[in-house]
């Protein structure tokens, strides 16, 4: 049996962790019961399964890596993330860069590429 990358581990800890809380849902909605639907689920997601290609399960993995970084796992929706990583109405004021360099964007502030965090939120709250 070959090993798994830590990647690979992440990712079955984290879909047995939403199995677990009774968070893991299948492709057309509905919750999942059995646990080893959960297992065939959690080898899929992190490219690990011995029923798929090599090149399928690269892809399983990049696809669910990319996932995991919008913030579309259920994992990430219990936290208080909603899709693509985007905070609630209560987190606003612990913004990321990133988020404040987007607003900054939209309201094409000069010197914003080179603003740090604290520069660009006393910038924006002017």
């Amino acid at each position: 049996m070959a090993r798994q990358s830590k990647e690979q581990k992440e990712t079955v800890r984290r879909v047995m962790h939403e199995f677990k809380h009774g968070e893991l849902t299948r492709g057309r909605g509905g919750e999942v019961k059995n646990p080893k639907q959960a297992v065939a689920i959690a080898l899929h997601e992190a490219g690990a399964s011995k029923y798929e290609s090599p090149k399928e399960n690269r892809e399983n993995l990049r696809k669910t890596k990319s996932k995991e970084r919008r913030g579309e796992t259920a994992q990430a929706r219990t936290e208080g993330r909603g899709a693509r990583g985007k905070r609630t109405q209560g987190d606003q004021d612990e913004s990321t860069r990133a988020e404040l360099y987007e607003e900054a964007k939209r309201r094409d502030l000069p010197g914003r590429s080179k603003m740090s965090k604290a520069e660009l939120a006393r910038a924006l709250h002017r």
